[in-house]
């Protein structure tokens, strides 16, 4: 549901876009690409000197292609429109260390012990911070829920919706659906 009209006057200042793409390769493997773009609605000041509005203050992409196991096989990142030129973008090939983790076992935790502060981009580690659900979503376009396959489907048990305990999977799943709690 949207949300209904502010009712206070108001001047937006900032847009974040972020997306994210899947795609299926002919090797069988997958790319992963997602992109973050902030924008000003005004131009801005930076200490590296003034961003016109409408111009990206941050344009940065990554692409990670995994097997259907989950593991990352490559990752490129780029930073194509940054703050601090000659700084921000220098750190984009030290995500190549990220090549070997699972998305689905522990890659979120081991993404900030590597890449976590100082030791990366905040905005790139952010993008790669939602890979895991990006990923999910992308093979999820591969399987039909509920295709009969022999184990309980991925998304149970994983948001509130989704206990199996609830309403929800009673009537959805009703293979998987365990009693209110």
């Amino acid at each position: 549901m949207p949300f209904p009209p502010s009712e206070v006057p108001r001047k937006r200042l900032h847009t974040r876009r972020v997306t994210y793409e899947g795609w299926q390769r002919e090797d069988g493997l997958f790319d992963i690409e997602a992109r973050l773009v902030d924008v000003k609605d005004h131009d801005y000041a930076l200490a590296s000197g003034v961003r016109p509005k409408g111009a990206p203050i941050h344009e940065m992409s990554v692409r990670v292609t995994i097997g259907s196991d989950f593991v990352v096989r490559a990752l490129e990142a780029a930073s194509d429109a940054v703050p601090y030129a000659d700084g921000c973008e220098l750190i984009a090939p030290a995500y190549a260390q990220l090549v070997g983790l699972n998305l689905m076992d522990g890659f979120r935790a081991a993404l900030y012990e590597r890449m976590g502060g100082v030791k990366g981009c905040s905005h790139l580690t952010e993008l790669l911070a939602f890979l895991p659900t990006a990923a999910v979503q992308t093979f999820a376009s591969l399987h039909p829920e509920n295709s009969g396959t022999a184990g309980k489907p991925y998304q149970l048990d994983r948001c509130h919706a989704l206990a199996h305990t609830t309403e929800t999977v009673r009537r959805y799943y009703p293979k998987w659906y365990r009693g209110a709690a």
